[in-house]
């Protein structure tokens, strides 16, 4: 039924009810018969197709109007839920239940008294606004509740177009949101995507012969022909799109909710915006991630992924105007992606549950296919299996949200994080959807600028992502032939090791029965009897060789800077006598110029020490490096005090492992932790409180992680102790938590 057929229909019952009240004598003052909610199932009746109303003055003798009133409704067949309250009784109970508040927000005038109608709607409205800070926490509670339950309309596979997260009660919801004038939303948008859920609710009901808001399998092909829609799967984009329209609404009207709630209701509120900056062209403004005054989208293709991985990490809202201005206004990344790109991407996927409304936002606004257009294939697509909770592009975002929490368990987070975005991607067309995503995923990363190896890594574990749990669940694992099936085609243990968090962020993300502790544990032990046949050992940096020219004259205090342009950013170059603690103070000297390090090495040249920085600015000043140095080194300033901190709640912990079989001539201790200004300080700094020489270091950020290898010796020279390299990795750990 379209929005006019329904308006007719509510014409239609109205016209009926006016005649009733006609025809047995009812007043014109001091009484008014009011619908509540309009045609179709309201907040107070929600088993009654109408809701009426009959309204009056406490002092009013109603006498037998009320029963001449309703039995000519009944008698016509109209089906009604019916009731007689006076205006104090009506305010009473909007105070004591805010559903049913809400709905006398919709409160639309049948006969009798028009006065008294605009009486009760701008009572209700009035005391709707008046209590709005009181009454929105407990509807917040009851709507995430109800969420909780009914789950998310655009991913159910038998989704309810009312109760479910993006239905008809959360419109009505948003609808009741923006009358308390608190905060606002896209009326056009709301009013589209409500009226397409009560055209599908209308055909459900007609297919079914009942008032029921679930959409059953057998009710796809239906709705396709009734509403005109390609098919099936048309249908199903058509209802779910609907659904998740009104959920990204619905959650960015809350979340601004919550910031009205949080300021003061004395606070006045600045005439211009207060602009946080966050990075270049990125700016915070009332909890939502904007555009600053600077920012040209035009001579800036980063700006789109920087404005969402900044929102997703800091777990705010990236505003959709901002959004929708850099897709209409951003200038497209180039082919193949610059490092900055894919960095910010993969830490992007890597944010945790903050991925998830952004990740909404870049679909609502169309800025998804200006960089992985290949999502299309997945938008919207049900799952063939009913164990899955979510649509295939959910349960990609899923996934990655699954895989975030793993990465320090693998040492190419940025690998494992794309191909969990891509493990899925070929899905949708009649090839077994692991074979036809291959290719995909090669071409996907080869455009984000990833290396060959890197390439045909993502591109082996989209492949084979199903391979270590169907094996581990089928075969015996005692048999050598269940450990070379994985061996004969991963091949290393990176790539194994990969595959496993992979296979674990994959079943999490498909419902909690796809990954018990008895899968879990079948999976640990093929992947531990794999990783025993592929031998023992990630694979690490060679210790490096390597001869420059070391200018003349260096003191202790001195050290020689030179700086060259490269593509995304700088080479740094840094000589000075070999010391315990200069790479610490190197280190300090980068973070407090807030300088990112992409990648350093450094090793031991005679008595001096070299190091090569890898730096993501393109403006380094060696002046003001070396004058930052020498206030490091004079004490001047106090680096350590300025980036310790104690672990936020919900960060990964830092994980520090000594890897003995990496090197015979020293110590190599991996570290592993978030991505943030003074992580190699801070490890360099405790080393040389320990009095440990780094003879070579090897930083590398892949996405969120720092992933830095150190290749340690005493003073006097030699590997550490086994003891001493225990003491050494936990003091670390200890440093950066």
């Amino acid at each position: 039924m379209t929005a006019a057929a329904r308006a007719g229909r509510t014409a239609d019952a109205d016209e009926l009810c006016s005649a009733a009240y006609e025809k047995a004598g009812g007043p014109d003052t001091g009484v008014a018969l009011v619908a509540v909610g309009g045609y179709g199932r309201s907040e107070l009746a929600p088993y009654s197709d109408l809701d009426v109303v009959l309204v009056h003055d406490e002092d009013v003798d109603l006498g037998p109007l009320a029963e001449q009133l309703w039995y000519p409704i009944w008698d016509s067949g109209a089906r009604l839920d019916h009731s007689v309250r006076s205006l104090p009784e009506m305010v009473a109970a909007a105070d004591a239940d805010h559903r049913v508040a809400s709905g006398l927000l919709d409160v639309r005038h049948v006969a009798g008294d028009p006065h008294l109608t605009l009486r009760l709607r701008t009572t209700m409205l009035a005391n709707w606004r008046r209590g709005a800070r009181e009454r929105l926490p407990e509807i917040r509670r009851a709507s995430d509740a109800r969420h909780r339950l009914m789950g998310e309309l655009a991913h159910l596979s038998v989704p309810d177009v009312k109760e479910a997260e993006g239905g008809l009660r959360d419109a009505t919801t948003l609808r009741g949101l923006v009358a308390t004038w608190l905060v606002d939303v896209p009326h056009t948008e709301l009013e589209r995507s409500r009226q397409t859920l009560l055209d599908v609710r209308d055909v459900v009901h007609e297919a079914t012969g009942r008032a029921t808001d679930r959409i059953t399998p057998e009710t796809w092909p239906v709705l396709a022909e009734v509403l005109g829609l390609a098919g099936e799967r048309a249908a199903q984009v058509h209802v779910r799109e609907a659904g998740r329209r009104i959920t990204h609404l619905s959650r960015l009207a809350w979340r601004r909710v919550d910031g009205v709630l949080a300021r003061p209701v004395s606070a006045r509120t600045a005439r211009r915006p207060v602009l946080e900056p966050l990075g270049p062209g990125v700016a915070l403004s009332a909890g939502e991630v904007v555009l600053d005054g600077r920012a040209d989208p035009a001579a800036d293709p980063m700006l789109l992924l920087r404005a969402a991985t900044i929102a997703a990490e800091r777990g705010v809202v990236l505003a959709p105007p901002t959004a929708a201005r850099l897709v209409r206004e951003g200038a497209p990344l180039p082919d193949p992606w610059p490092e900055e790109a894919r960095q910010l991407l993969v830490r992007l996927l890597a944010s945790g549950r903050g991925l998830l409304e952004v990740w909404e936002t870049l679909e609502e606004t169309g800025a998804l296919a200006g960089f992985l257009p290949e999502w299309e294939r997945v938008r919207m697509l049900p799952h063939a299996s009913v164990i899955h909770r979510f649509t295939v592009d959910r349960h990609v975002v899923e996934t990655c949200i699954e895989a975030s929490a793993l990465i320090r368990s693998v040492r190419r987070p940025d690998v494992l994080m794309v191909a969990a975005l891509l493990h899925d991607i070929g899905k949708g067309g009649l090839t077994e959807h692991s074979v036809a995503g291959e290719p995909i995923a090669r071409a996907v990363a080869t455009r984000m600028g990833f290396d060959d190896e890197c390439v045909e890594l993502i591109a082996l574990l989209v492949r084979w992502h199903l391979l270590l749990a169907e094996t581990a669940t089928t075969r015996d694992p005692d048999d050598p032939a269940t450990v070379e099936i994985l061996t004969s085609r991963l091949r290393t243990p990176e790539a194994l090791a990969l595959l496993r968090a992979l296979t674990e962020a994959d079943a999490k993300a498909t419902a909690p029965k796809a990954w018990t502790s008895w899968r879990a544990g079948l999976v640990a032990d093929l992947a531990r009897r794999a990783h025993a046949a592929l031998d023992s050992g990630a694979t690490l940096p060679a210790f490096p060789v390597g001869e420059v020219a070391v200018p003349a004259g260096l003191t202790a205090a001195s050290v020689a800077i030179s700086v060259e342009p490269v593509a995304d950013g700088s080479r740094v170059t840094a000589i000075a006598l070999d010391r315990v603690g200069l790479l610490a103070d190197l280190a300090a000297t980068f973070a407090l110029l807030r300088l990112p390090i992409r990648a350093a090495r450094l090793w031991a040249q005679d008595d001096h020490s070299v190091s090569v920085w890898e730096v993501g600015s393109d403006t380094v000043d060696p002046a003001v490096l070396r004058t930052r140095y020498e206030a490091v080194v004079d004490g001047r300033v106090d680096p350590t005090a300025r980036f310790a901190r104690a672990l936020p709640e919900g960060e990964l912990a830092p994980t520090v492992v000594v890897r003995p079989e990496a090197s015979e001539h020293a110590t190599v201790l991996e570290v592993r932790a978030a991505d943030r200004p003074g992580v190699v300080h801070l490890v360099c700094a405790e080393l040389a409180r320990l009095d440990v020489a780094v003879r070579s270091a090897h930083v590398d950020t892949l996405g969120p992680q720092a992933v830095d290898v150190f290749y340690l010796q005493e003073p006097s020279a030699g590997a550490l102790s086994e003891i001493r390299a225990a003491e050494t990795a936990h003091a670390v750990r200890a440093a950066l938590s």
